[in-house]
Parts: structure tokens; C-alpha cells; sequence
């Protein structure tokens, strides 16, 4: 018998559960990158929607950005509503806090909509309620691009688009964040969470490309080509994503402590696990008693079915009861402040950088993601620490207390030239990103499945949209109506804060919990 192929050897080498553990990894992945993706345009059509001119013998206008030479770019007709300045409303004085009001209006109604959507996610399917919220997504992304196509300059409605589309953007993290952690246990959930949640510096990147390739010829393409992307990927969810592991008589990621999972329909409680000296084909009701590593599966005569537990213990966790989890409140308002930080990032640093090193909207959006480089590294880095110190709050409190002096200098130092601007972008990136990230991925998920809980898997939604929606809160804050100059002033203040927030013990991810699903009752014997 011939040898097989290395590749096929590679591919057989995992097991069935391990397949559909990496298949869910990599797609919500890309579906919260997408709602990143159709975020990041506003920040880089800012530039366009008012380019900075000034006045010459009174009624001429002129370009003060040394990119915006006639050589640089053609001409074109403008149209009735559009002058040099930009695109009306936007090319008054006052543009500044019409530019801001448009980041309020979106960040206001997602800090309301997230508590709103944690609890409604726990009661729906995650499947139906993800999809109906990235094709709602994509759509109002797109209606905000329209107005360029069909010379729309009335200031409410794109107030009213942004407002709508912040509504339904609510729906994303609640529900990613639960299925992923359906799928994953405890086990180095700081570095697979950290490796995760770089789909937030993926989807700020390929925005920022997306929307920066058409931001000086045709700005309203930024915000449709990224609109259709996630509505695409909304019915990639709704044909693809599988909720739990149950749902296709897969196993969980089992803890080393744990004696028993559900199924659905029963519980099983292994007796004395016992492993087969012969191999044996396994049908599909064997295949949920694998265990982790995929190989070895418990005998059927060790193991007892007992009845499922009733409602009671699987009810979804009101939002009180889950502002009662330790922890909680406290990282919720360690986040308020990162996100302040994080979005303050977002939302200014094209139009910051087009005034300090005096760059095109384009080439400012294009500088603009190295930013997120450095939040892909730092998310990653704060997982392996934490995992390795096992001390999440620690983890965080450290990042924080470095990023303080890099935010305070970030200015001074991007004066020097394009070269130091590059070495800060990609510093605070780690430092900011890093915290941000553990929160809203590991932390988040740990205190979700808190041993308070006593295995109620139906809490971490509610949490998870508990902490992300206080962290909302001073997003606004992140795109009002304020002069890019202060910008380094307002990071540093929260950054300072936030330091503040983390007096709290670590989240118990190392501690044992019941798996999701089972009830709080101890293991019994029988």
C-alpha cells in the first residue's frame, strides 16, 4: 500500500472537533473584521469631506496641505454644492463640530444599543441575530456613500444613517464573542483570544486601504464597497457558523477537573475513563464523547445518561445578576476608558496626521494603520503574558503604566519627521491596543463563565455586551467636536484613569467552573 501524500497526512493528523474549532476561529474572525472594516471610512474621508484652505485677496481659495497640488491630482467639475473647501455642509467654519457630531451621534447610539443587544442575543439564535445585523450593517454603510452619488448635503440625514448604523452594529461582539467561546475553553484563552482579536487591527487596515483608494476621487465608493463587503459576509454567517459544538455532536473543550457536559438533551458524567486497546469506528452519537485531543474516546458502559436539567439553571442571566459577577463593574470601567483612548486613535489620527507632517487624506489613511500593526502585536502580547502570569488585571496595569509616557511624548516626537511618527504609531499601538484587547476577548469571556455562574453558559452575552457597552460610553467623547492639537492631552487623561480602574483582583480564569451548560450541582456519585 502506497504511502499517503504529506498533506493528507497533515489533514488527518486533527480530528473532526479540531476542524470545525479552527473553521470557527478563522470565520469570526472575518466577520467582526468586516465590521471593523465599515467603520474606518469616516476617519479617512474627513479629509475630503473639508480640505483645509484659506482665504487669498478675499474671495479666491487655496489649499494650505502642500499635497493637494494642481500637479498632484486633475481637476474636476464640482458640483453645485461642492467647493474647494470640501463637500457641503462639511466646508464651513464650523465643520469641525459638524465632522464631530457625526462620531457622537454613531458612538452615542452604540453605547445604548450594546446593553440593549447582550440581552436580546442571549435569547436569540446567535446565527439569525448576527446575519440580520451585518446586512443591516452594510446597508446603512452603503446609504451614507449614496449621498455622494445622489448630491445629498442635508446634515440630518447623514446624522440619521450614522445613528441607525450604530444601532445595528451592536450585534457584532456580543454574538462572535459567545460562539467563539462556546467553541474554546479555559486553556490558554489569553493567547488564542489575543490571536483572535487582531481581527480589529485587520479590519481598521483593510478599511483604511479600501476606503483610502477612492477618498480623493469618488469618497462615497469608501463607504459602498466596504458596505457590500459585510453584507457579504452576513450571508456567509448565516450559511456557515455553527453556534456550539453541540449542534453538531461535538465535544467542548474539556476541562482537566471536569466530570460530565451536555448535550442537549442529556447530561453525560464519565465514571472511570477507560481507554480502548483496539481501535473502533465511531458513529455520530460516539463522536461527542471524544475528548480534547481528539483521538481517544471514553467507552459507552463509562458512562451514565441522566435526565437534562431543568430551565431553571440554563435561564439567561438578568442584567442585574450579571453586574453582580466580581469583576465586572470594574473592568467595564477600565474599558471606558481604554475605548476613549483606542477611539480617540479611530477617529483623529488621519486628520492629525495630515496636519502635523502635512500629507494627502490618502497617504494619511495609508500611515494611519500602522497604528493597528502595533494593535495586532500588542493584543497578542498581552495574551501570552497574562496567560503565562496568569494575572489578566496585572497584565493590563503594566501596558497601561508604559503607554502613559509614550502617549504624552507621541506628539513632540511625530514632529521630528515621517521616521519617529512611524516608531510611535507602531508603540502606542502595542501599548494601547494590548489592554484593550485582553478585556474585551479574554477577561470578558472569563468572567462570563465565572464559577458564580455554576456553569450557566447563558451569561456571556449580557457580560460581554455589559463591559464593551460601558466601554462605549466615553467614545463619544473620542469623536467630538475638539481641535486634533489636544488630542495627546485627552489619551494621556484617560490612559491615566483607566490605570485607576484596575484595583481589582484578577478575573479567576485558571479556576475551575462547570462546563457550559451543565448545572451548579457538584459531580455525584454513581
Amino acid at each position: 500500500m502506497a504511502r499517503l501524500p504529506a498533506g493528507i497526512r497533515f489533514i488527518i493528523s486533527f480530528s473532526r472537533d479540531q476542524w470545525y474549532r479552527a473553521f470557527t476561529f478563522m470565520l469570526t474572525f472575518l466577520l467582526y473584521a468586516s465590521f471593523h472594516l465599515s467603520r474606518k471610512p469616516i476617519s479617512i474621508v474627513k479629509g475630503e469631506l473639508h480640505r483645509y484652505c484659506a482665504s487669498v485677496n478675499g474671495d479666491e481659495v487655496r489649499f494650505n496641505s502642500q499635497s493637494q497640488k494642481a500637479s498632484e491630482s486633475p481637476s474636476h467639475q464640482l458640483s453645485d454644492n461642492e467647493t474647494e473647501c470640501g463637500w457641503a455642509p462639511f466646508d464651513q467654519d464650523n465643520y469641525q463640530q459638524l465632522l464631530g457630531a457625526l462620531d457622537y451621534s454613531f458612538l452615542c447610539a452604540y453605547a445604548i444599543g450594546m446593553y440593549l443587544s447582550g440581552i436580546i442575543g442571549e435569547r436569540l439564535p446567535i446565527r439569525y441575530y448576527l446575519t440580520c445585523g451585518m446586512l443591516a450593517s452594510g446597508a446603512f454603510t452603503a446609504l451614507f456613500g449614496l449621498g455622494y452619488f445622489y448630491n445629498i448635503h442635508s446634515f440630518g440625514f447623514y446624522v440619521v444613517t450614522q445613528v441607525i448604523n450604530g444601532l445595528v452594529q451592536t450585534t457584532g461582539w456580543p454574538s462572535v464573542v459567545t460562539c467563539l467561546s462556546n467553541w474554546f475553553g479555559k486553556g490558554r484563552r489569553g493567547l488564542i483570544m489575543g490571536v483572535w482579536n487582531s481581527h480589529t487591527s485587520v479590519g481598521n487596515i483593510l478599511g483604511s486601504l479600501i476606503a483610502g483608494y477612492w477618498v480623493s476621487t469618488c469618497w462615497g465608493l469608501s463607504f459602498i464597497v466596504p458596505g457590500a463587503i459585510v453584507a457579504a459576509m452576513g450571508i456567509v454567517c448565516f450559511l456557515f457558523l455553527i453556534e456550539h459544538p453541540k449542534d453538531i455532536a461535538c465535544s467542548s473543550t474539556l476541562l482537566a477537573h471536569a466530570k460530565s457536559y451536555e448535550n442537549g438533551m442529556h447530561r453525560f458524567r464519565v465514571q472511570k475513563p477507560a481507554l480502548p486497546e483496539e481501535k473502533k469506528l465511531l458513529d455520530a452519537e460516539m463522536q461527542c464523547l471524544l475528548l480534547s485531543d481528539g483521538k481517544r474516546a471514553v467507552h459507552q458502559n463509562h458512562v451514565v445518561i441522566l435526565p437534562a436539567d431543568g430551565g431553571s439553571s440554563m435561564a439567561a442571566i438578568s442584567f442585574t445578576g450579571a453586574l453582580k459577577i466580581p469583576g465586572v463593574v470594574e473592568f467595564s470601567l477600565c474599558l471606558l476608558f481604554a475605548k476613549l483612548v483606542s477611539y480617540t486613535f479611530l477617529f483623529w489620527l488621519p486628520l492629525y496626521i495630515t496636519n502635523v507632517n502635512h500629507l494627502d487624506a490618502k497617504k494619511a489613511g495609508e500611515l494611519s494603520t500602522l497604528f493597528d500593526v502595533g494593535g495586532i502585536f500588542g493584543g497578542i502580547l498581552a495574551g501570552v503574558i497574562s496567560d503565562r502570569l496568569e494575572k489578566r488585571a496585572s497584565t493590563c496595569g503594566l501596558m497601561l503604566l508604559l503607554a502613559a509616557p509614550t502617549l504624552y511624548i507621541f506628539s513632540t516626537i511625530s514632529k521630528m519627521g515621517l521616521e519617529a511618527t512611524v516608531a510611535m504609531l507602531l508603540l502606542s499601538g502595542v501599548l494601547v491596543s494590548g489592554p484593550y484587547a485582553l478585556i474585551t476577548t479574554a477577561v470578558s469571556a472569563d468572567l462570563g463563565t465565572h464559577k458564580s455562574l455554576k456553569g450557566n453558559s447563558h451569561a456571556l452575552a449580557t457580560v460581554t455586551a455589559i463591559i464593551d457597552g460601558t466601554g462605549s460610553g466615553p467614545r463619544p467623547f473620542a469623536g467630538g467636536a475638539h481641535l486634533p492639537v489636544r488630542v495627546e492631552q485627552r489619551v494621556l487623561y484617560a490612559d491615566v484613569c483607566r490605570c485607576l480602574c484596575l484595583t481589582v483582583p484578577d478575573p479567576p480564569h485558571t479556576q475551575g467552573a462547570e462546563l457550559p451548560g451543565v448545572g451548579g450541582r457538584g459531580p455525584s456519585s454513581v
